[in-house]
C-alpha cells in the first residue's frame, strides 16, 4: 500500500504529519491548502490510513485490516464528505455527515476522519455549523479541509485549523514520477510536466489521456494558423474540441505553453529551451512577429480570460476578448 514514502515532493509537509503521528501530538483540524491536482487528497488518504493502521507506525503498513479497508474505500471511520450540489456544500451536508455523525464513537478504529475536499464550496452558514465541532471536538475526531484557496474559509475556522500549504513540483521531479511510474516516453512526460506547472495530479492525466494527442494537434492546428482564420471560426473550433471531452482550461493552458515557448525563444534564440520542438519554424514565425510587450499582454489575456470562464462569464465574450487580443499584431 502507498504510504507517505510514495509521495512526490511535499517534503515538509510529510514530516509535519510523520512527526505528528510518531510523537501522538496529532491535530483535530488541518487545512490542505494547494491548486487541483498538487496532491491534497493523497496527502489526506495517506494521513489517514496511517492513524488508523492497527501496526501503530508512522506509515500504513497495508497489511491490517483497517489498511484493506482503507485501501477499498470501505473504512468505516474515513469519511469522505459528499455534497449534491456542485457549486457548494450546504450547511445540511456538513451537519449530517459531520456534526451528527461525530457524536458516534468511530466503529472500530481510534480516530474518526473527516475528510471535506473542495472546501472552498463550503457556504457560509455550513462553515459556521463546521465551526461549532472544530471548537469542541470529541478526542477522536479528526478534520481535513482541502482546498485550493484557504482564504475562502473564515477567519474563525483559519485560526483553529493547522494550514499546510502545498506548493509545486519541480518539473524534473514530475518527469521523473512519469516516467518510471507511469511508464511516459520522455518527451511525452517533459511535455506533460511542463503542461501541469507543478500539479502531478494533472500531468498523470494529460500524459495518460486518451484525448491527448487530439488535444495538441487540435491547439496546434489553431495557432499555426490563427492569422488567416475569423474570430467566428476559432471560437466553433474550440467549442468542437469541447465536444471531444476536452477541458477549456487545458485548452488554454496549451496555448499559454506555446506563447511561453515563443517568449523564451525570442528572448534565448535557444532551440533547446522550447517545449514544443517539432514546430520550431512557427515558434520562430512568431517570436518574429511578435514584440515582447504583445506577447506577455496575449499571457495576461489568457489568465484573465481563465478568470472569468471559472467565474462563469459568457463563453463566446471571453473567448471573443482573448483571441482579439491575440490576432492583434504589433510589430516584433
Amino acid at each position: 500500500m502507498p504510504g507517505f514514502e510514495s509521495i512526490v515532493g511535499h517534503e515538509k509537509i510529510k514530516e509535519h504529519l510523520m512527526n505528528a503521528i510518531k510523537l501522538n501530538k496529532i491535530s483535530h483540524a488541518y487545512i490542505l491548502n494547494g491548486e487541483e491536482g498538487i496532491g491534497k487528497k493523497t496527502i489526506a488518504s495517506v494521513f489517514a490510513k496511517a492513524v488508523q493502521c492497527e501496526e501503530g507506525g508512522v506509515e500504513p503498513c497495508g497489511k491490517c485490516h483497517s489498511c484493506i479497508q482503507a485501501e477499498s474505500g470501505n473504512q468505516p471511520d474515513i469519511i469522505w464528505v459528499s455534497h449534491e450540489k456542485p457549486a457548494s456544500i450546504g450547511v445540511e451536508d456538513v451537519r449530517l455527515q459531520v456534526n451528527s455523525d461525530i457524536l458516534i464513537k468511530p466503529y472500530s478504529s481510534r480516530y474518526k476522519v473527516y475528510i471535506i475536499d473542495e472546501a472552498q464550496k463550503m457556504t457560509v452558514q455550513a462553515q459556521n455549523a463546521l465551526l461549532k465541532t472544530i471548537e469542541e471536538p470529541p478526542s477522536y475526531g479528526i478534520i481535513m479541509l482541502l482546498t485550493t484557496n484557504a482564504d475562502s474559509l473564515l477567519p474563525t475556522i483559519l485560526s483553529r485549523c493547522v494550514t499546510l500549504n502545498l506548493k509545486p513540483l519541480s518539473n524534473k521531479e514530475i518527469e521523473d514520477y512519469l516516467m518510471t511510474k507511469e511508464k511516459i516516453p520522455d518527451y511525452r512526460a517533459r511535455f506533460a510536466a511542463s503542461f501541469a506547472q507543478g500539479r502531478l495530479g494533472r500531468a498523470i492525466d494529460i500524459a495518460t489521456s486518451e484525448n491527448f494527442n487530439e488535444l495538441k494537434d487540435n491547439v496546434l492546428h489553431l495557432l499555426k494558423y490563427i492569422d488567416e482564420m475569423e474570430l467566428t471560426e476559432i471560437i466553433e473550433a474550440i467549442k468542437q474540441a469541447f465536444v471531444h471531452k476536452m477541458n477549456i482550461e487545458d485548452y488554454i493552458d496549451f496555448m499559454m505553453m506555446w506563447y511561453r515557448d515563443v517568449l523564451i525563444y525570442k528572448s534565448t534564440n535557444d532551440a533547446n529551451l522550447v517545449i514544443f520542438k517539432d514546430e520550431l519554424k512557427y515558434i520562430r514565425k512568431d517570436a518574429t512577429d511578435r514584440s515582447y510587450e504583445g506577447l506577455n499582454r496575449i499571457l495576461r489575456a489568457m489568465d484573465v480570460a481563465k478568470t472569468r470562464l471559472a467565474a462563469n462569464v459568457n463563453f463566446d465574450l471571453t473567448m471573443e476578448l482573448m483571441l482579439l487580443t491575440i490576432k492583434e499584431k504589433d510589430n516584433g
